[in-house]
């Protein structure tokens, strides 16, 4: 075998074992990597984490996997009595690892931005200081393209994008005053990394995201930035995702058979990502993971693909078929 015989080889075998890992991970490779060989969560143990959108699926869940591993954490969402048992949740799971006043209870609805700032001096107020804040809040949506009212794009973004982006700014000036290098933490979605079908604005928004905090991360590299973007998850997002018309919910219960990655799974790989400060991350069982790798290394793949009638397919995966 002569120089370029075995580079060729080498080649091969590179990718070859690429495909294998994109079909048989349920994330990312450096996810998975870090997964076994980085920071463990418990390396988190010692900092204020602040979780938006604590109430239910992924924030919830997330919330439990850093209590059990004896991470403080503040905990929002609109409904004080669904955050109130999150926090029991979390206090069982910490197995004597924090106590009550470990777990702050902050009900805000994140569309109140004249409250954000409020609600930031009582997380520092009760902690003392702040090190992460995770921008979980969100809603989906389900709408063909050409029949969207404008008012659904400007809603939706208003919770999606500007409330997240507006409050990650006190928490940046925050940082930046105090000398602490924190963390902003936001949950995309595979949608910001290739566009879904049928949820045009939802996927706007995720884009619309990245591009936020990847400025940010060029701008000031001193704070973390990790962005995690998982795929189909079992939640109750569907019932409150947008459509086209304002005012109304999709209101479809996510099914059982569903092809879906579980929150516990999801919230554990996220709650790596932030242990190991990942700049990029995604999650999804089989196809998404290989979906969203060819999305973002081979877009002109994606593109070709597209255009020869990939779009039912990426539909049947965004529904979990």
């Amino acid at each position: 075998m002569d120089f370029l015989e075995f580079i060729g080889l080498i080649v091969f075998l590179y990718y070859t074992i690429q495909i294998v890992l994109w079909i048989t991970l349920d994330c990312d490779i450096g996810l998975f990597i870090a997964s076994i060989y980085g920071k463990p969560i418990n390396s988190l143990e010692g900092k204020i984490v602040w979780i938006t959108g604590a109430s239910s699926g992924i924030g919830k869940e997330l919330a439990k996997v850093l209590a059990a591993n004896g991470i403080r954490v503040a905990l929002t969402a609109r409904n004080n009595r669904e955050l109130e048992t999150t926090k029991e949740e979390c206090l069982a799971l910490s197995r004597g690892k924090l106590t009550s006043n470990d777990i702050l209870v902050l009900p805000l609805d994140l569309l109140k931005f004249d409250k954000h700032q409020d609600a930031f001096n009582r997380v520092i107020s009760h902690f003392g200081r702040l090190h992460i804040l995770v921008n979980n809040t969100g809603r989906s949506q389900r709408a063909e393209w050409s029949k969207i009212d404008i008012n659904v794009d400007r809603e939706l973004f208003e919770l999606d994008v500007f409330s997240i982006v507006h409050l990650s700014r006190l928490a940046v000036t925050y940082f930046e005053e105090n000398n602490i290098q924190g963390q902003i933490a936001v949950t995309s979605s595979t949608a910001g990394l290739i566009g879904a079908p049928n949820s045009c604005s939802y996927t706007g928004a995720k884009h619309a995201l990245h591009g936020y905090f990847e400025s940010l991360r060029t701008e000031k590299p001193h704070i973390g930035v990790n962005i995690y973007c998982p795929g189909p998850t079992f939640s109750n997002f569907l019932k409150e995702a947008f459509v086209d018309v304002q005012g109304q919910k999709y209101n479809q219960p996510v099914q059982p058979t569903d092809r879906r990655m579980t929150a516990e799974r999801c919230a554990k790989l996220f709650a790596i990502a932030l242990a190991n400060n990942i700049d990029l991350s995604w999650s999804g069982i089989f196809p998404v993971n290989m979906i969203a790798y060819v999305g973002v290394y081979y877009p002109n793949i994606k593109n070709l693909l597209t255009k020869i009638g990939i779009r039912r397919a990426l539909k049947n995966v965004r529904d979990s078929r």
